[in-house]
């Protein structure tokens, strides 16, 4: 049987179609969560904003009704002992969905996350190519970070699939709930969920190792015992995957850290220097056209100078090795990431601001692009708005084509003063004899027509470069109108 198909009830009531159709509606209306809430009609959220579904609002009851032929039962006795549960649902032929059923007011509420069944992979949204090259480690620790509804989990999988996809490994994914279905390919995956196919992640981790994985998912490192024990796999030889709610990568290191007691501290940190491969952050952002939202993309990844920064606990030189290794590691940090979609166009400046942590950085990184002959806002770039390298290569080309104007002029406005002088000493030469008169014209000549010579050569060197930034500009247009028209498909074009 199916995962989908588990994730339904034994009898489908009036409740449940009810239910259903509710969740298609928010398929429909390409909506990301449904909300539940006594007093309210249904909400949901569209481009990161609630909106109510109809105009009835749901009584205590009616949400009761709706939510008790869903939950699991061995569920139950944990909503009554711990007040909230998660767990997959599925609709079908419309989508999965991740619930999270809980108590506010001495009342029930929920909300269900959308969990397509068919997710993009990653060359489908637009993200920093480097994001695939973290898909063929041989071992360490990549970390997927950002607060809630930033696409960890849909960005995880696809990471996941594309391992799957193109290696020979045994996948191991511990879950709760699960979400994602991951399908097999030239890898083999095996999805476990916890209260399903294992009572904790500590306990699947224990066991994980003797199940012969080569890669490791873990849905979240929520306390001290997993992080330790995803920590130890990751130094043992396999590639772990997780997730944590943190909104940078020096807050990653901190959090992970500080999870430990202080007399721990500098073990963890050896730990962290030789296994953190990647930390991949994710903010995600209103796109300025108001067709969804776009991922600005923080990144980390391991170097000598990171590994030792880490071992020492130096985590604002962390912060400021990211941001001066954009063109040769290819990191960048979420200001950088920001600032390259402001430029693009593909967000607002105010947008930009709002979610930035750090908005005087931000304001400030703007000006200097700006000041320093930066990209058009609104102009259009190849592969991903969010890379910031992508804008250090156009500086480079448009500096390339300043300096060789500048030599350009310089060159003829030399030939030109030589003229002059030239041309001062023959008037004063006056009334010399013809002889010297014919020589001195004969050479002004010979000097005008290698004047000439020269100007052609500068001018050909410019119509080239100029042609050639011109054939830059048409090709990029051309490629993000193919990005533009793909990321309009995938998830968060939605």
């Amino acid at each position: 049987m199916l995962l989908q198909d588990c994730d339904r009830p034994a009898a489908t009531s009036d409740a449940t179609a009810q239910l259903d159709e509710l969740l298609r509606d928010l398929v429909k209306s390409q909506g990301s969560d449904l909300h539940l809430k006594p007093g309210r009609p249904p909400l949901v959220r569209i481009n990161g904003l609630l909106a109510p579904l109809g105009a009835t609002a749901l009584d205590p009851a009616t949400i009761v009704r709706l939510l008790d032929p869903l939950i699991p039962t061995h569920l139950r006795s944990r909503l009554e002992r711990e007040m909230a549960i998660d767990f997959g649902y599925g609709v079908p032929g419309c989508s999965r969905f991740r619930a999270s059923v809980f108590c506010q007011r001495g009342t029930r509420a929920a909300v269900f996350r959308r969990v397509p069944f068919d997710f993009p992979g990653l060359d489908d949204w637009g993200l920093p190519s480097i994001l695939g090259e973290f898909c063929d480690v041989s071992q360490g620790l990549v970390l997927i970070t950002g607060p809630t509804g930033s696409g960890k989990s849909s960005t995880l999988a696809a990471m996941v699939q594309r391992v799957v996809d193109t290696r020979c490994h045994h996948v191991v994914t511990i879950e709760d709930p699960i979400e994602f279905l991951i399908n097999d390919d030239l890898g083999s995956v095996s999805q476990r969920e916890i209260g399903i196919d294992t009572p904790n992640f500590s306990a699947a981790l224990r066991n994980v190792l003797r199940q012969d994985p080569d890669v490791i998912m873990v849905g979240e490192m929520r306390d001290e015992e997993t992080i330790r024990t995803v920590l130890t796999a990751a130094e043992t030889g396999h590639l772990v995957f997780s997730t944590l709610h943190t909104n940078d990568a020096v807050q990653t290191v901190d959090r992970i850290i500080t999870s430990f007691p202080e007399n721990n501290h500098r073990q963890v940190r050896q730990q962290l220097a030789a296994c953190l491969e990647a930390v991949v952050s994710l903010q995600l952002v209103p796109r300025a056209d108001q067709t969804g939202m776009v991922a600005a993309v923080e990144i980390l990844r391991r170097t000598p100078q990171i590994s030792r920064l880490i071992l020492e606990g130096d985590y604002q030189a962390v912060h400021e090795a990211i941001e001066s290794s954009v063109a040769y590691h290819r990191m960048q940090t979420m200001n950088q990431s920001l600032a390259s979609l402001i430029v693009h166009g593909t967000i607002s400046r105010e947008a930009g601001l709002g979610v930035s942590t750090k908005p005087g950085e931000l304001d400030l990184l703007l000006r200097k692009l700006v000041g320093a002959g930066g990209t058009e806002e609104g102009e259009p770039m190849a592969e991903s708005t969010s890379d910031f390298s992508k804008i250090l290569k156009l500086q480079e080309v448009k500096k390339h084509y300043d300096d060789l104007q500048a030599r350009h002029s310089e060159e003829i406005g030399g030939r030109d003063l030589e003229i002059s002088e030239l041309r001062r000493q023959l008037g004063r030469l006056g009334g010399q004899g013809q002889e010297q008169l014919d020589a001195l014209r004969q050479e002004n000549a010979r000097l005008a027509e290698q004047i000439q010579v020269l100007r052609k050569e500068y001018e050909t060197k410019l119509e080239r470069a100029t042609s050639r930034l011109k054939d830059l500009q048409v090709r990029s247009a051309s490629e993000a109108d193919a990005t533009l028209e793909a990321k309009k498909r995938g998830f968060f074009g939605r």
